[in-house]
């Protein structure tokens, strides 16, 4: 397991890195170097099914094929800054990528499974009230290979390589449900979705994923029609008065169009249920009233509640329901035959928990953003340079 002191520096790399491009990209890398696209299968075995992280690993390869790939690629991981672990074993990464920027990952282990929270953005475009991300503007969308990268780095943390069976698998879930809206990078997730999928590699059947929108209502359609994982909605209002309060998105996708996205999710059903998250909110949201609004509003679409009780953080202006409150809004929603389950909160004394995670990452100036891109398109120059002059 990685230390919780691990940490390292930003590295300029001018290879390709392999992690994150489709199996077609993969494919079309190695002809670029003149090599059979049949290496790239093998190449990708060793990546996602055995998890090597370098080309001397692979060593159904030939030395002069693993020379070769190492002068043109780099394997690629997401570096980590630091590592937290809770009293409840929940553990948190704080994950560095080439360009120094930095989000969150999540394991929340359970008795019969082992959920993987993956972030898809560096801070949010959101700025929900309740979130804890929504007060770090958004930096950057992250790309495919920093999306499944996550769920690598936690595997090599548990050494959970080669792929194991499910009945063997620690980190046997995942949640799209970190920093950012994954919905609003979606190809970049979609792509990351479909390596974690692939049967030949990672192996995470679409019934383990569950992606966690805000509600972009264009998306979630597409979602269904091409990934068809797992759809839960973060909700929290049964009106759009109280929703757009907050969730300033809600002005853009009202409730009405967010419902019938619901209603429309292909796959949907009483096997399949979608989950509607519902943050606990004191005085916000957690009347009797509003219990019975949700049943009004999610007529007829086969779901399930998630309640969670707020998780504070720095600077909030919310708490939490009481217990006994939570409670009595569970009970209207079970009685009226409703699954609504109270989620026990993980990892709240290491800011691990639903709505805080945060990191120091900030968006550039226009300014710094061109003295950045210069000071590294110098570094890449040089660096081609010095492997040139020593071929």
């Amino acid at each position: 397991m990685a230390p919780d002191s691990a940490r390292s520096e930003i590295v300029t790399e001018t290879r390709t890195a392999l992690v994150g491009l489709s199996r077609d990209a993969l494919a079309e890398a190695f002809r670029a170097v003149d090599e059979k696209p049949f290496r790239a299968k093998q190449v990708w075995h060793w990546i996602y099914h055995r998890g090597a992280t370098e080309f001397s690993a692979m060593t159904t390869l030939s030395k002069d094929l693993r020379a070769k790939l190492e002068k043109h690629f780099v394997v690629g991981r997401p570096a980590i800054d630091r590592v937290q672990t809770s009293t409840d074993k929940t553990r948190k990464w704080l994950m560095q990528f080439d360009d120094g920027q930095k989000a969150e990952t999540v394991f929340i282990p359970d008795d019969d499974r082992g959920t993987v929270c993956i972030s898809s953005q560096v801070g949010c475009t959101l700025t929900c009230r309740y979130c804890h991300t929504g007060t770090q503007r958004l930096v950057r969308n992250l790309t495919a290979g920093e999306i499944v990268g996550q769920f690598m780095v936690a595997r090599d943390s548990y050494g959970e390589w080669p792929t194991p069976t499910d009945e063997r698998r620690m980190l046997s879930n995942i949640v799209m449900m970190g920093m950012g809206e994954p919905l609003y990078n979606f190809d970049n997730v979609a792509t990351a979705l479909k390596i974690v999928m692939a049967d030949d590699g990672i192996a995470l059947g679409k019934r383990r994923i569950t992606l966690s929108t805000s509600g972009v209502v264009p998306e979630i359609r597409r979602c269904g029609a091409e990934l068809g994982v797992n759809l839960a909605i973060s909700l929290h209002a049964p009106d759009d008065d109280t929703r757009s309060v907050i969730m300033p998105i809600n002005k853009k996708y009202p409730l009405k169009e967010l419902i019938q996205a619901c209603r429309d999710y292909p796959g949907a059903s009483n096997a399949r249920r979608i989950t509607f998250e519902y943050v606990m909110l004191k005085g916000m949201n957690d009347t009797p009233a509003h219990a019975r609004a949700l049943i009004k509003l999610t007529k007829d679409i086969p779901c399930k509640f998630n309640l969670i009780p707020f998780n504070p953080w720095p600077g909030t202006p919310y708490e939490c329901s009481d217990a006994a409150t939570v409670e009595r809004f569970a009970q209207v929603l079970w009685d009226a035959g409703f699954s609504a389950p109270i989620r026990t909160p993980r990892g709240r004394d290491i800011l691990a928990a639903c709505g805080q995670l945060k990191t120091d990452s900030e968006r550039l100036s226009a300014k710094e953003q061109r003295l950045k891109d210069a000071q590294e398109a110098e570094a890449a120059q040089a660096a081609w340079a010095e492997k040139e002059a020593a071929i």
